[in-house]
C-alpha cells in the first residue's frame, strides 16, 4: 500500500501529460498497441466475410456483366487484401502517434480552425465519390451516435494525454470518424468498381464500427488503471454544447435559453446527405424569430422560467398517454379533420399541460424547443395532407406526432440523418401504407400491421430510442412476407398475360397467312375447312412452340400451298403423275399435324377417307356420283370442339387486329413513357372506389401495361394511349416514389419561404 505522503498517480482534467514524456508515451504506446491489435482481429474478421458476400451478390445478380463484375470484384479484394489492411493499419497507428504535433501545425496554418479528420469537404465531385462520401458519413454518424457515452469518455482521456488538445468524436484519432476516413484511403488500393466498394464498406460498418464499444472499453478501463480521469462522470449535453453546472435561480430560464439557442434541432448535419436543405431550414426558422432570445440576454423579472427539456419530455409523455387511450377511434375523413386541428395546436396543449405539472403556465418555450415543436407539427400537416397516403392511413400516422416530437427532442440528429431508426421508420411505414386500399387489404394484415405499430408506439415509447429500431426490422420482415407472397402471384397474372398475347398474336399470323393463300380460290367445303380450321389452328401450335421463324412453320407453309395445288383439275397425264405424287406427302404431313391438335385417331381416318374420294375423282378415277357429291357439299367435319375457327375472311381478320394508337406529344404521353415497373398509380375506379396499383409489367408485344395491387393480384391493364388518357382526365394519378420525410422537407422548406403574409399560423 502507498504512503499517504507520496504523490498520487490521478491525473485531473486540469492536468496536462507531455506525450514526448516518458509517462505520455507510454499511455500512448498503451493506447496504440490496445488500438492495434483490437483492428487487427476486427479488419480480418471484416474481409472474412467480403467473398460470401460478393459471391451472394454475383448469384443473385440481373445479368451476366454485373455477376461478372462482383467476381472481378472478389479476385481484386483475395489480391489486394493485405495491402489494405496492412495501410489500414499503419495509418491509424500513425495518426495516433502525429496526432498532436499536426494539430497543432494545422491549427497554427489555418489560424486556429482545423478540419476534424470525419468531416466531408464540400465540393463539386463525381458521383462515384458523392456516392462513397454519403457512405461513409451514414456510418460515421450512425455510430457516434450509437457510441456517445464510451466514445466521450475515451475523448476526455486522450485530451489528457495529448497535453490539453480538445478532442471530439471528429478529431479522436480512433473515433469513428478518423477509422472511416483511414479505410477510405486504405481503399485506394483497391480498382474494384463502387458497387464493389459500397458493399465492403457495409462490412467495414458491420463487423468493425459495431464492435468498437470492446475497443473502447478497454482503452478507458486500461487509462483508469492508469489513474487518467478515474473519476469521470459522462453527462448528456444539450445540443448547445457542453453541460454547464446549474445557474442560480434567477437566471436558470436566461442560461437555458442561451445555451439552447446556440444549438439546433438540425444538430451534426454535417453526417446527414441533405447538408444543403438542412441549412436553408435553419435559416428560414431564425429568419421567422422576432423575438430571438440572444447571449446575454435575460428575461424579465418576474417572467415564468422556460421549460427545461426534462418537462417538455414530461408533458409530452402524459399527452402521448392520452392519445393512447384514444386511440381505438375509426379512421375517417372527420377524424383526418380532427387530427388537423389538434397538430396545429400542440404547442399549446403542451405549454397548458407544463403549467399543470408545474403550477404556473409558461409563456413560451426556448427558441431550439419552438423550432422543433414547429419542424415536427409541419412534419405532420404534411402528412394529413399528402395525397400520397390513402385517407385511413393519414389518420393513423398522424398519431404519431408526440412520440416523434419526443424523439427529436430527445436526439436532434433525427431530422439531419437520412439513416435515422425513426426516420426510416416513418418512411417505411409511409411507403407500406402509399399500396394500401380497402380492396386489397380484406383481411387487414396490413392495415393491422401499421395500426399496431402506432400504438405500441403511442404506449411503449417513453425514453428507449432504439424502439424505433426494433421496430422497423419488424415491419421490414412483415414487408419481405408479404412481398414473396405477392411476387408468386404477380409472376402468374404476368405470365397469364402475357400466354394470353403470345396466343392472339399467333392467332392472328396463322390467319393472315391461311387467308392470304385461300383467297381467290374456289375451294372445295372440304379443303377449305380444314385450312381454315384445322391446319390453322396447328400453324397457332407451331408459332407458340417453335417460333415464326423455324423450320416446322415453312413446312406447314409449303404444305398449305401444296394441299391448295393439289385442289386444281388434273386433266394430262404429267398433271395426273404430279398430283399422285403429292399425295402421299399430303397425306403424312396432314394425319402428323391433325394428331398435334387433338384429332382422335378415328376422326383423322374418316377425314382422309373423305380426302381420298376427292382425289380419286382429281384422277379420273371411277367413283360413285352419290360419293363424290357428298365430299364436294360436305361442311361438317369431324373436328374436335376445341378446334377453333382463326378468321373466315379478311374483313373479320381486320376486325380483330388492334387499331393503331394515335400518335400524340404530351405531357401525360411523355409521363406514361418514363413509367417504369414498380411505380404506384392510383384508379378511379367508380364514382366512389379509389384502387391504388403498381406497374408490374409492361408488355414488349402489344405495349400495354399491366396494373397490380399490393397483393399480385390483377387491377387493370391498358394501353399506352388509355393510359394517357387516364391520368389526362384525372381518373389516374402517379404517387411520388420520394421518401415521405424528404417530401416533407422538400415541403416545409417551399411554406416558410413563402412572405410570412402568405403562410399559415405556426403557433397560437
Amino acid at each position: 500500500m502507498k504512503d499517504a505522503s507520496e504523490p498520487s498517480n490521478i491525473v485531473s482534467l486540469s492536468q496536462r501529460l507531455d506525450p514526448s514524456s516518458e509517462r505520455g508515451g507510454a499511455l500512448l504506446n498503451t493506447v496504440r498497441d490496445i488500438a492495434g491489435k483490437r483492428l487487427q482481429i476486427l479488419i480480418n474478421g471484416m474481409f472474412e466475410h467480403v467473398d460470401d458476400a460478393l459471391f451472394d451478390l454475383a448469384e443473385k445478380a440481373e445479368n451476366n456483366a454485373a455477376q461478372m463484375h462482383y467476381f472481378d470484384g472478389m479476385r481484386e479484394v483475395r489480391k489486394r487484401r493485405p495491402m489494405v489492411e496492412r495501410s489500414f493499419l499503419a495509418q491509424i497507428s500513425r495518426e495516433l502517434t502525429d496526432f498532436a504535433s499536426s494539430y497543432r501545425n494545422n491549427a497554427g496554418a489555418t489560424n486556429g480552425v482545423s478540419l476534424p479528420a470525419g468531416s466531408v469537404e464540400l465540393s463539386l465531385v463525381a458521383d462515384n465519390e458523392l456516392e462513397e462520401s454519403l457512405a461513409i458519413t451514414s456510418m460515421i454518424g450512425k455510430n457516434e451516435t450509437r457510441l456517445t457515452r464510451d466514445l466521450f469518455a475515451v475523448n476526455q482521456r486522450l485530451s489528457v494525454i495529448y497535453g490539453g488538445i480538445k478532442i471530439d468524436d471528429g478529431t479522436n484519432p480512433v473515433g469513428p470518424a478518423a477509422l472511416s476516413q483511414a479505410f477510405r484511403q486504405a481503399m485506394r488500393e483497391l480498382s474494384a468498381e463502387m458497387r464493389v466498394k459500397l458493399i465492403i464498406y457495409k462490412l467495414f460498418d458491420r463487423y468493425v464500427l459495431a464492435s468498437l464499444d470492446e475497443l473502447y472499453t478497454e482503452i478507458n478501463a486500461e487509462l483508469v488503471r492508469a489513474g487518467v480521469l478515474p473519476q469521470l462522470r459522462h453527462e448528456i449535453q444539450r445540443a448547445g454544447g457542453a453541460q454547464r453546472p446549474a445557474p442560480a435561480a434567477g437566471a436558470a430560464a436566461g442560461a437555458e435559453a442561451v445555451e439552447q439557442s446556440e444549438g439546433s434541432f438540425l444538430a451534426d448535419d454535417e453526417a446527414g446527405a441533405s447538408s444543403e436543405l438542412i441549412q436553408t431550414l435553419r435559416t428560414l426558422f431564425s429568419a421567422r424569430r422576432t423575438t430571438p432570445v440572444t447571449a446575454g440576454q435575460r428575461l424579465p423579472a418576474g417572467a415564468v422560467q422556460l421549460p427545461s427539456a426534462n418537462e417538455l419530455l414530461g408533458a409530452l409523455s402524459v399527452l402521448q398517454s392520452q392519445a393512447a387511450i384514444n386511440q381505438q377511434m375509426p379512421a375517417n375523413a372527420g377524424n383526418a379533420m380532427e387530427l388537423a386541428g389538434e397538430v396545429q395546436q400542440l404547442k399549446e396543449h403542451l405549454l397548458a399541460q407544463i403549467g399543470s405539472l408545474r403550477g404556473e403556465k409558461p409563456s413560451q418555450v426556448s427558441t431550439i424547443d419552438e423550432d422543433t415543436i414547429d419542424l415536427v407539427g409541419m412534419l405532420f400537416e404534411f402528412i394529413l395532407e399528402d395525397r400520397n397516403l390513402p385517407t385511413e392511413m393519414q389518420v393513423l400516422l398522424a398519431r404519431l406526432q408526440i412520440p416523434y416530437l419526443k424523439a427529436a427532442i430527445l436526439d436532434r440528429k433525427l431530422f439531419a440523418h437520412r439513416q435515422h431508426p425513426a426516420r426510416r421508420l416513418l418512411d417505411s411505414l409511409a411507403d407500406a401504407a402509399k399500396g394500401w386500399s380497402a380492396e386489397s387489404d380484406r383481411d387487414h394484415r396490413l392495415h393491422d400491421k401499421i395500426k399496431s405499430i402506432v400504438d405500441r408506439l403511442l404506449q411503449d415509447f417513453d425514453d428507449d430510442m432504439t424502439i424505433f429500431e426494433r421496430l422497423c426490422a419488424e415491419l421490414q420482415e412483415f414487408q419481405d412476407i408479404s412481398r414473396r407472397r405477392a411476387e408468386l402471384a404477380e409472376q402468374r397474372v404476368a405470365e397469364s398475360t402475357r400466354g394470353r398475347e403470345k396466343l392472339e398474336q399467333a392467332r392472328r399470323r396463322a390467319a393472315r397467312e391461311i387467308l392470304s393463300r385461300i383467297e381467290g380460290h374456289n375451294l372445295p367445303p372440304l379443303i377449305h375447312g380444314i385450312l381454315s380450321r384445322a391446319w390453322a389452328n396447328y400453324l397457332v401450335l407451331t408459332i407458340l412452340r417453335q417460333g415464326e421463324e423455324s423450320s416446322e412453320f415453312r413446312d406447314a407453309l409449303r404444305f398449305a400451298n401444296d394441299f391448295i395445288d393439289s385442289t386444281k383439275p388434273a386433266r394430262t397425264l404429267d398433271e395426273r403423275r404430279a398430283l399422285r405424287q403429292m399425295l402421299p406427302g399430303i397425306e403424312r404431313a396432314l394425319r402428323r399435324g391433325l394428331a398435334n391438335v387433338a384429332f382422335q385417331e378415328s376422326d383423322i381416318d374418316r377425314l382422309l377417307a373423305q380426302l381420298h374420294t376427292y382425289y380419286r375423282h382429281q384422277l379420273g378415277e371411277a367413283v360413285p356420283e352419290a360419293e363424290v357429291q357428298a365430299v364436294e357439299e360436305s361442311t361438317t367435319l369431324p373436328i374436335p370442339e376445341s378446334i377453333q375457327p382463326i378468321a373466315e375472311s379478311e374483313a373479320e381478320l381486320a376486325r380483330s387486329e388492334p387499331e393503331p394508337e394515335p400518335v400524340m406529344d404530351t405531357p401525360e404521353t411523355r409521363l406514361v413513357a418514363e413509367l417504369k415497373p414498380g411505380t404506384w398509380l392510383e384508379f378511379v375506379t367508380a364514382p366512389e372506389t379509389i384502387e391504388r396499383a403498381k406497374l408490374s409489367w409492361i408488355s414488349p408485344m402489344s405495349g400495354r401495361y399491366l396494373f397490380v395491387n399490393r397483393r399480385g393480384l390483377k387491377v387493370a391493364d391498358y394501353s399506352p394511349h388509355e393510359l394517357a388518357q387516364a391520368l389526362a382526365t384525372g381518373t389516374a394519378r402517379v404517387l411520388e416514389s420520394t421518401a415521405l420525410f424528404d417530401r416533407a422537407l422538400d415541403a416545409i422548406v417551399g411554406r416558410l419561404s413563402q412572405p410570412a403574409t402568405s403562410q399559415a399560423p405556426t403557433e397560437e
